[in-house]
């Protein structure tokens, strides 16, 4: 099968030509999509608004924790059995009603012992609700769940398309490397055992798109999948949300990071350890990290043996609209992760004018591209030489905060997005009508 075409930046024809021949019925697919839980709820919030507001008719099923969707956009609730709130123990969460379905019993023995199926449960409950309801959608569209049901959906006739954001192996790879003991790393491989549903899934499944070009080669290393069967849609930013705020002023001392704390992969490690660096030199500075440190965890535990208690603030569960103000009162915006596959929280920053400061890993040069400052990933001299480079230099600050501005205005937008998905999901009608 020869690969779709999904049109340049700069290619108006096609886009002119899909819109005409809109409007659409897509259904989006999110196994858990609360936009505070990270990029897969993002993605699913800005996506449906986009595409709504491109005149399409867009549903959204989602299993817990539902996202935030637009007025207009139908929100389908698809729950599962959602162990992670169970305000007990998950051991004690099954009831008499679970074993009436497979997919009720299968997640909650499966995080009994260790692994984790929700996305696996969400796609059968997904099948089972959408086998009657062939035509009243032209597009099922999966937002990286990969789970089994999109190949019997596939089966059914729907025509189903899934965003790959980027292969979980480098998760995998990167956590086993930071544990150090052996039954840990018995306990993330078990946690992991879903990858071997998605490498089945994504070499089946006939439309796969991903949000980077360091993604898709992943993909094709990891996945075993052919590049040409791979196309690339980037990512958007909302830069009516995401912009900067006249009259906040910044912060002179103030670093900010968005990262998920105790995660290794997101490099938080090597930003502490750079702040311990800078702090001889720079007293005053100190950072702030949208996230959530697992109490007693390595974060706290290498916080307290640098004795950076008092240098480093934690906050999490913020609105947007607070998240835009720390961004705005930064003086520099750190993005340390050994691996994105596109690297949400540096768009946003540059959107809202913080100078920023990336790691090379992953998608996050393709964001950032001139308009920051990037360094090589898992480095702390590299990291403090850059945030004192720029602490150091507060034209260049304002230099780098209005290009990286104007670079996610010029690349990376949802309106954009809208228009090339249009032109994808119409060639996929095609091709199908075609054959």
């Amino acid at each position: 099968m020869p690969p779709l075409f999904v049109p340049e930046i700069n290619d108006m024809t096609e886009f002119s030509t899909a819109s005409r021949r809109s409007p659409l019925r897509i259904c989006l697919l999110g196994y858990r999509s609360h936009p505070y839980g990270g990029g897969q709820g993002i993605y699913i919030k800005y996506l449906s608004r986009a595409l709504l507001k491109a005149g399409h008719q867009v549903d959204v099923i989602s299993g817990q924790p539902y996202p935030e969707v637009d007025e207009g956009v139908r929100l389908i609730k698809m729950p599962g059995l959602n162990l992670f709130e169970y305000p007990g123990h998950h051991a004690f969460a099954l009831r008499p009603r679970h074993l009436l379905r497979w997919e009720d019993f299968f997640e909650w023995w499966s995080m009994l012992t260790g692994g984790f199926s929700e996305s696996y449960c969400f796609g059968k409950r997904v099948t089972r609700y959408l086998a009657d309801k062939r035509e009243q959608y032209d597009i099922i569209h999966d937002n990286q769940s990969l789970c089994y049901g999109l190949l019997d959906l596939q089966k059914m006739g729907f025509h189903v398309l899934a965003t790959l954001h980027h292969p979980i192996t480098f998760d995998l790879k990167i956590a086993l490397e930071a544990a150090p003991r052996w039954h840990q790393r018995l306990l993330i491989r078990r946690w992991h055992s879903f990858l071997g549903m998605q490498k089945k899934v994504v070499k089946k499944l006939r439309h796969i798109v991903t949000v980077s070009e360091c993604s898709k080669r992943d993909i094709v290393k990891d996945f075993k999948v052919p590049a040409e069967h791979i196309d690339l849609i980037y990512n958007g930013i909302d830069t009516d949300t995401f912009r900067p705020t006249p009259g906040v002023q910044r912060l002179p001392m103030r670093i900010m990071c968005t990262a998920s704390a105790d995660q290794p992969l997101k490099g938080l490690k090597y930003l502490i350890e750079a702040l311990y660096i800078l702090q001889k030199n720079y007293p005053d500075l100190d950072l702030l990290v949208v996230g959530k440190p697992k109490p007693g965890g390595y974060t706290e535990r290498l916080i307290a043996k640098l004795h950076l208690q008092d240098k480093i603030t934690f906050v999490s569960g913020i609105s947007t609209e607070q998240l835009v103000q720390h961004y705005s009162e930064a003086t520099v915006v750190v993005c340390p992760s050994l691996y994105e596959g596109f690297g949400l929280p540096a768009g946003e920053a540059m959107a809202c004018e913080a100078p920023v400061i990336s790691s090379d890993g992953g998608a996050l040069p393709e964001v950032v591209g001139d308009a920051g400052l990037v360094v090589p990933a898992a480095d702390r001299k590299a990291l403090a030489a850059a945030i004192d480079e720029l602490l150091k230099t507060p034209d260049r600050r304002e230099k780098l905060g209005k290009l990286g501005r104007q670079r996610i205005l010029d690349a990376f937008c949802w309106d954009l997005a809208a228009k090339q998905f249009t032109a994808y999901y119409q060639r996929m009608l095609d091709e199908k009508q075609a054959g």
